[in-house]
């Protein structure tokens, strides 16, 4: 998502998230520092299972575009695992995997990813944020967004993949427990981590000239999306502020500094507005003042809670957005929750359709 891992039915860590689309939440990492995700969306996602809404009738001046976002493209030629192999893991210990015949990615970003590598064959299961096309079909292991160690366990899984992000600890341990070699990825929280998270997996999977084969693909074409990026006009770069919202549980958050979302307008030649007005923590709740300080030219969200607030016709009535130059403008910019914060092999399309929306003629930033 990455809130990354931070989101799924496609939101904050797949949206919900920022895996994907999960909503923001924190997680010990046993002797790992969780990444950084607000506590109370991830309780309103439980509460609402990520839950939409209607869309209001009158269009913002930029459409979301959403074309290629529930596939993933593998590599060409399906690489063969060179086994076993002796990892470190991200809470401290040591894993060493034998077999990829059966992996378990446990967020939608690492799904993703494994897909990506060629290895999708060999994938048996999916967390509820890997809602891309050939994931889809997968029995899900988590009951909101909490692994069920049982269904994990039954499904007799050679590696299974998690991240710091990822619980209960109480499972993460019993599948341990069984044996069973569970590596865990520190998540990816900007574009500077695409790479390592890339190389982490592919190595732990035994086809790490894979791995460097898909990073050095996704940072090429990370960075011809960069070369895309129109001049400012007047030198000046378009404020854009990263909402949350959960509207069906009333959740209306304003991503500050540890959002998730800062490393991807900065690449999109734009300022993270709550940042620049001096929130410093990831998120804090919506009001009138804040905006105002915030006063952002446009506003990022995710497709879900675009659409849980009533679209555009309900997001102007949340006290202090109609007054922004973005809400009087009426200008956003939306991206699929099980992508927008995954940082991983599909970013290049992410920031493709941040700089398409916010730079669309006439609009922000031109």
């Amino acid at each position: 998502m990455h809130i990354s891992q931070a989101f799924a039915t496609r939101s904050p860590e797949g949206s919900e998230g920022p895996d994907s689309g999960r909503a923001p939440r924190r997680r010990p990492a046993r002797g790992r520092a969780a990444a950084a995700l607000t506590a109370t969306v991830a309780l309103a996602l439980l509460l609402t299972g990520c839950g939409g809404g209607g869309s209001g009738d009158s269009a913002p001046k930029t459409v979301a575009k959403t074309a290629d976002a529930d596939r993933v493209e593998p590599l060409a030629s399906p690489p063969a695992p060179k086994l076993p192999v002796t990892v470190d893991s991200a809470d401290g210990t040591e894993v060493t995997i034998g077999s990829t015949d059966r992996i378990v990615p446990l967020t939608g970003s690492l799904s993703e990813i494994v897909f990506t590598l060629g290895l999708g064959e060999q994938v048996v299961a999916r967390d509820i944020t890997a809602t891309f096309e050939q994931a889809e079909k997968l029995p899900v292991v988590t009951r909101a967004h909490d692994v069920s160690a049982e269904s994990v366990l039954s499904l007799k899984p050679t590696v299974v993949l998690a991240d710091t992000t990822t619980g209960p600890a109480e499972a993460i341990d019993q599948i341990r427990d069984a044996g069973i070699p569970l590596l865990v990825v520190e998540p990816a929280k900007e574009l500077a981590d695409v790479g390592r998270r890339i190389d982490t997996v592919a190595e732990a999977l035994g086809v790490p000239s894979a791995g460097t084969e898909l990073k050095e693909r996704t940072e090429s074409r990370i960075a011809a999306v960069s070369k895309s990026i129109p001049d400012h006009k007047g030198g000046k770069k378009p404020r854009v502020a990263f909402l949350y919202l959960r509207g069906s549980a009333s959740v209306y958050l304003l991503g500050g500094a540890e959002s998730g979302a800062g490393s991807l307008l900065e690449a999109a030649g734009a300022v993270d507005a709550g940042k620049e007005s001096g929130l410093d923590k990831d998120f804090t709740a919506i009001t009138s003042e804040a905006l105002a300080k915030a006063a952002p030219d446009a506003i990022l969200l995710m497709t879900k809670g675009y659409e849980s607030v009533g679209g555009m016709d309900g997001l102007v009535k949340i006290p202090g957005i109609a007054e922004t130059p973005a809400g009087m403008d009426r200008r956003i910019v939306t991206v699929d929750d099980g992508v927008l914060l995954n940082y991983g092999p599909r970013t290049d399309r992410v920031l493709a359709e941040i700089v398409e929306q916010l730079y669309a003629k006439g609009g922000t930033g031109q």
